[in-house]
C-alpha cells in the first residue's frame, strides 16, 4: 500500500454534506459554499486520479464476504484484468470491490478505489495503491466513469444496478463513448437481463443496445473483450505521464511486477 496515502490522512469525516445540498433551496451564500465545496472535491479528484490510468471500474456489492463464491470470482476478474495491463478501480470499499482490488495487486498490477462517505462504510479496503474518498454521490460518479475505459458489474444491489444503468445511459445518449461493459455472473442477472429485453420488445429502448452488454461467468472472457474492444476502438497504448507538482498531482502509479 501507499505509504503517502494512508486512510487517516485521507478520508474526510464528519457527517456528509449531500442531504443538506439536496433538500432544496438554502440562501445564496450557503449554496454558493457547497458549490464552492463541490468544485474542490472535483479538482481534488481530477489530481489524484490524473495518472491511474488506463482503469477498468469493478461494480458490485459491499455485502459479499470472502467466503462467498463471487468474492473470489471478482478476486479472479481484478486478477485477469491487470494480467491484460489495467489498472482496477473500485468504489474502494469491503465486498465485491475489495476482492476485485486484492486479485490486481495480487497479480502484480495497479489498484485504486474511489470511496464515499457514509455511516458504517467509511473506510478504504487494504488493498488499494491510491485511493479518493468524496462526499458527494455525483462526484463519485464521475470519479469512476472518467478514468476508465470499461466496466465490469458483478452481483450487487441499488447501488451497483445504478451504476450500470448510468454507465448505459451515458452511451446510449452519446455522452461517452461505447465503451465495453461485461456482466458478470449470468444466474444473478437473469431477471434484470429479461426485463432488458422486455424494453425492447417494447420499443423503450434499442434492440442496438442491449449489444452494447457482454454476459458471462468467465474472468478470462470479461478481461479479453474489454481489452479487445479497447485497443480496437480507442488504440490505447500506455502514455507516459509527467506530473505536475504544482498542481498537486499524484506520482504514477507503479507496476509491482
Amino acid at each position: 500500500m501507499n505509504a503517502a496515502h494512508t486512510p487517516s490522512a485521507s478520508w474526510p469525516v464528519g457527517p456528509p454534506e449531500e442531504p443538506l445540498f439536496l433538500e432544496g433551496p438554502q440562501s445564496r451564500l450557503r449554496e454558493f459554499r457547497m458549490v464552492l465545496r463541490i468544485m474542490r472535491e472535483f479538482i481534488r479528484g481530477f489530481r489524484v486520479l490524473h495518472f491511474v490510468g488506463p482503469c477498468v471500474t469493478v461494480f458490485g456489492s459491499a455485502r459479499f464476504t470472502e467466503t462467498d463464491p463471487y468474492y473470489q470470482l471478482a478476486r479472479d476478474v481484478g486478477r485477469r484484468l491487470s494480467e491484460e495491463g489495467f489498472t482496477v478501480m473500485t468504489g474502494g470499499g469491503p465486498g465485491i470491490m475489495e476482492a476485485a482490488n486484492r486479485g490486481a495487486q495480487e497479480a502484480g498490477g495497479p489498484s485504486v478505489g474511489c470511496g464515499i462517505v457514509l455511516p458504517g462504510e467509511q473506510r478504504p479496503n487494504p488493498y488499494l495503491d491510491r485511493w479518493l474518498a468524496v462526499r458527494y454521490f455525483f462526484v463519485r460518479k464521475v470519479m469512476l466513469v472518467k478514468y476508465s475505459y470499461g466496466f465490469v458489474v458483478m452481483p450487487g444491489g441499488v447501488g451497483t444496478s445504478d451504476e450500470l444503468f448510468e454507465a448505459l445511459t451515458l452511451m446510449q445518449t452519446g455522452k461517452i463513448r461505447h465503451f465495453p461493459v461485461v456482466i458478470v455472473g449470468r444466474a444473478y442477472w437473469t431477471q434484470l437481463l429479461e426485463q432488458l429485453r422486455r424494453m425492447a420488445a417494447a420499443g423503450t429502448i434499442d434492440e442496438a443496445d442491449l449489444g452494447l452488454l457482454l454476459v458471462t461467468d468467465s474472468p478470462e472472457e470479461a478481461a479479453t473483450h474489454i481489452a479487445r474492444l479497447v485497443v480496437e476502438r480507442f488504440g490505447l497504448r500506455r502514455p507516459r505521464p509527467r506530473r505536475s507538482r504544482l498542481l498537486g498531482e499524484s506520482a504514477p502509479l507503479p507496476c509491482r511486477q
